[in-house]
């Protein structure tokens, strides 16, 4: 009951030091509504649906607490072992890592109470299997809290790109990307029907957004953030002889608007549903 009384951290530990400051600036807009809104209740099992570096799984668990297990699930298998450093550290039991896809979940039918998903399920292969899934382990009055980026996330950088592909005469890249887009951002009507057919009622829905500032899209595109997240996907979009000249185009027109503006923003809406199977 009082083991919190003695702490057993290290900070002089190199391990313990690399975790304190884990939320990842991306996670934290989404998840912070989500941790706001799902309930806490005693003696529940919880799943949450690509918990990446652990954000925010480990957070569901601690807030839950003992009485409670958490179950998350990632393909992503550095990341999971990531997840499990900071499951060791911080001296969690209650939470169980799972590698895989959420098109099959190794979980019992109507075995979890909450399941939770931070930008998650907008990045799964085939949403419509993710969902009956989540129909199948959910319990009967289980409660579904998912966070997804919407399609006019970072349009600015968007609006620009397709501008140099319609100049370039890329037509066949600007179908690229806007199916690009669709893919990892399904309209919210698309995604409130997908809950409704697997018998998820939507109980609330909550629209909000925040913003990336740079000094200008230079700064943007060496940030290392889009780098690592984006660049990869985005050099996709365009043919692989004309990626400097075109992305040296939108990178000169975005750093004239900025210029003008003061700055680049990046805006990106999103939506909290909230749901509970009925």
């Amino acid at each position: 009951m009082t083991n919190f009384i003695k702490s057993n951290f290290n900070l002089d530990d190199r391990d313990t030091v690399s975790i304190i400051d884990e939320l990842p600036l991306w996670s934290a807009p989404f998840g912070l509504k989500l941790l706001d809104t799902i309930k806490l209740r005693p003696n529940i099992t919880a799943l949450d649906i690509g918990f990446g570096l652990g954000f925010p799984l480990l957070e569901v668990a601690q807030r839950l607490g003992n009485s409670s297990k958490v179950y998350g699930i990632d393909p992503w298998k550095a990341a999971i072992v990531r997840t499990q450093t900071k499951i060791n550290i911080l001296g969690l039991t209650n939470v169980e890592l799972i590698e895989g896809v959420a098109e099959n979940i190794p979980l019992p039918d109507n075995s979890i109470d909450l399941i939770v998903s931070n930008n998650g399920i907008n990045n799964v292969q085939d949403l419509e299997k993710v969902m009956n899934e989540c129909k199948r382990v959910a319990k009967q009055s289980a409660q579904f809290v998912a966070t997804v980026n919407l399609d006019e996330t970072m349009i600015e950088f968007y609006n620009e790109l397709e501008k140099v592909l319609v100049e370039e005469g890329l037509n066949e890249n600007v179908i690229k990307l806007k199916k690009h887009i669709y893919e990892k951002r399904k309209p919210v009507e698309e995604m409130l029907n997908a809950f409704e057919k697997n018998e998820f009622k939507i109980i609330n829905v909550d629209r909000d957004s925040f913003k990336y500032r740079y000094l200008n899209a230079t700064a943007m595109f060496n940030h290392s953030f889009i780098r690592l997240a984006f660049m990869d996907s985005w050099i996709d979009l365009v043919p692989a002889n004309k990626v400097n000249k075109i992305f040296t185009q939108v990178e000169n027109r975005l750093n004239i608007k900025a210029q003008n503006d003061g700055e680049m923003t990046l805006t990106v809406p999103f939506v909290l549903i909230d749901a509970k199977k009925s």
